[in-house]
């Protein structure tokens, strides 16, 4: 049960999206670590696990043939295809949890982000940066061994995701890990904290200050 139960009894739905090797999962990987009531959401993917990747703890892997008959049934909260996979947010999952009152983050590309928020309107979103581009840059020619033609289309589909900054409620830079992590939670207790949450909660205290 998330920590903000005795407010809205709804969990809180945390949108992360960032151009690839920014750095995002392994942030919220360690928000969820070092903030009570915080869960990471599991995504769908057809992609191949890469190395050291176990099926159910970082993705739920399955074929795209799988993957489309969920999307045909409706099954997912967002989808899409990035760069030739499908990724995607199980729909009665994300539901299930957050009527149960579990605050969750989603770590979803612009596209879902969309998708997410068209649904689910109240979904609070932060966009990642890194520190410049020419940093992005060398991260990912580090993590990824894609031919130079792969590594221009992501480079360029990075920039087309950072001029949908706008579109965020919030933005951090991953420059320090410990610090973007501590920005990521400073949000999200700012969230749990807002009045339209804690309104029901505090009324008792509030009665106490009332004239008898």
């Amino acid at each position: 049960m998330s920590s903000n139960a005795d407010a809205d009894p709804r969990g809180l739905l945390f949108v992360v999206s960032a151009p690839s090797a920014t750095g995002k999962t392994t942030v919220v990987e360690q928000l969820v670590q070092v903030l009570p009531g915080l869960l990471m959401s599991r995504s769908y993917t057809s992609r191949p696990p890469r190395s050291g990747e176990e099926d159910g703890l970082d993705y739920n892997f399955i074929s795209r043939e799988a993957f489309e008959a969920m999307v045909a049934r409706d099954a997912f909260l967002e989808w899409a295809d990035v760069f030739g996979h499908y990724y995607g947010t199980g729909r009665d999952e994300t539901q299930a949890r957050l009527t149960a009152g579990e605050d969750l983050v989603l770590v979803i590309d612009v596209q879902g982000a969309r998708q997410v928020r068209d649904r689910l309107p109240q979904t609070v979103a932060v966009f990642m940066l890194p520190p410049s581009f020419a940093v992005l840059e060398q991260r990912l020619r580090k993590r990824s061994k894609d031919p130079e033609p792969e590594m221009a289309r992501r480079l360029e589909t990075a920039r087309r995701e950072v001029d949908a900054v706008a579109l965020y409620d919030y933005v951090v830079v991953n420059d320090l890990l410990e610090r973007c992590v501590a920005e990521l939670a400073g949000i999200v207790v700012a969230e749990r904290a807002r009045l339209a949450r804690r309104h029901e909660s505090i009324q008792p205290i509030i009665a106490t200050f009332r004239k008898k």
